[in-house]
């Protein structure tokens, strides 16, 4: 295998009908979701299905998975540049330039859900430190001027000697944010759901999944659009990566419920989840762990389908579909749970207490959750249109 200063890189040059109606589409979605963010901000949160006791809903879900998804689509350049794997050194651009358009997507969804987007400026120009939020704004800015700069210096021909340096900050600086990210969770000890040092953990081997799912769909897209090679033995590392990942998630996700069965105060909650929550445990047992954990790890590793290209786009598809129902499990079943605020004792009101939070997402939330998504898709490809990101081929070695 030669440098990587051999290695060729070109802009997707197809001009196809299904390349343009893919661009054409994208937009459509995003500038739904754009019109269904204004339709809030204009006749108010009551049009969505959250309230009082659910404030975090399906647009929380669709942010937050960006987000996480963005940390973990940098894993490809990180693996090469900080721990010289020249392998995934080809794939190394497209990795930054979609963790960008991930991390813009997630946090579009975020501030138009505000309601008032320009209260955006008071929490950048006022920090509470003690807060995780406050923190998070620094993490996710940071996060994408470095990888540009990270971009920058892969891109450089003179400049390249500095792209580990940047690599290994960009790779320290996206696991500090899904940290953060985490730790949103993970420190706010009212809730029963959340309450756990595990959460931080858990959220950055999430970000290694997701993002992988995301990218191996969109690499094997451009390259097919675009008529490009791309060898077997490259998907071939990808598609044990992922399984890798996607088993990581799923041990974690045993050790946080075990942790929390091992507290006795935790039982009813733990009930709730596995037992009895309704569309929750539904979601968990089948589309969380069934669809999204042991069905695209009995697909990648079963033998008969080590060389389907299909197989490895229907796992990482079945991977993005659980990645899905565990968010929103965690953020909105998380809220549905009630809240303990006397531990110990029986309180009786009429504010909710002991009840089951109901929530129900709105076509409103559904649109500006997609649209936030499809924007961030939209950002990737015409990232790959206009910048010399893709390399122009991927054969079994490396010229």
């Amino acid at each position: 295998m030669k440098m990587q200063s051999s290695m060729r890189y070109a802009e997707i040059k197809t001009s196809t009908p299904n390349y343009w109606g893919i661009l054409v589409a994208l937009a459509v979605i995003a500038l739904a979701g754009f019109a269904a963010a204004h339709h809030m901000d204009t006749e108010g949160h009551h049009v969505t299905g959250m309230n009082n006791q659910v404030v975090w809903g399906l647009p929380h879900v669709f942010a937050i998975f960006l987000i996480v998804a963005a940390s973990g689509a940098l894993n490809l350049a990180s693996i090469a540049s900080v721990f010289g794997k020249q392998d995934y050194k080809p794939l190394a651009r497209f990795s930054a330039v979609l963790s960008i358009a991930l991390l813009v997507g997630g946090l579009a969804i975020l501030l138009l859900d505000l309601g008032r987007p320009d209260r955006l400026i008071v929490a950048m120009t006022y920090y509470n430190f003690k807060s995780i939020f406050a923190w998070n704004i620094i993490l996710y800015t940071g996060f994408i001027v470095i990888v540009l700069a990270y971009l920058w210096l892969m891109m450089e021909r003179r400049m390249y000697k500095w792209s580990k340096p940047a690599g290994l900050l960009a790779f320290t600086w996206r696991l500090i944010l899904t940290t953060g990210t985490g730790s949103i969770f993970g420190f706010l000890v009212a809730r029963e759901a959340y309450d756990s040092a595990l959460l931080a953990p858990l959220f950055i081997v999430m970000s290694f999944a997701f993002g992988l799912a995301i990218f191996i769909i969109l690499l094997m897209l451009s390259f097919r659009l675009d008529q490009r090679e791309l060898d077997h033995s490259h998907l071939q590392r990808l598609r044990k990566l992922l399984g890798l990942f996607t088993a990581a998630v799923l041990y974690f996700v045993i050790v946080f419920h075990l942790t929390k069965l091992y507290g006795t105060q935790n039982h009813d909650f733990e009930r709730f989840i596995l037992l009895d929550g309704g569309i929750y445990t539904l979601m968990f047992w089948i589309f969380q762990i069934g669809l999204g954990n042991l069905l695209p790890l009995a697909m990648l590793y079963a033998p008969g389908l080590q060389r389907s290209n299909s197989a490895l786009v229907i796992a990482s598809l079945l991977v993005i579909v659980g990645a899905f129902a565990q968010l929103y499990i965690i953020i909105v079943g998380g809220q549905a749970y009630p809240l303990n605020i006397f531990p110990g004792y029986i309180v009786e009101s009429s504010f909710f207490d002991g009840v089951i939070n109901e929530y129900t997402p709105s076509l409103w939330e559904f649109l500006l959750g997609f649209g936030g998504v499809t924007g961030a898709l939209l950002i990737a490809l015409l990232g790959i249109r206009v910048l010399p990101i893709m390399p122009e081929s991927l054969p079994a070695e490396v010229q």
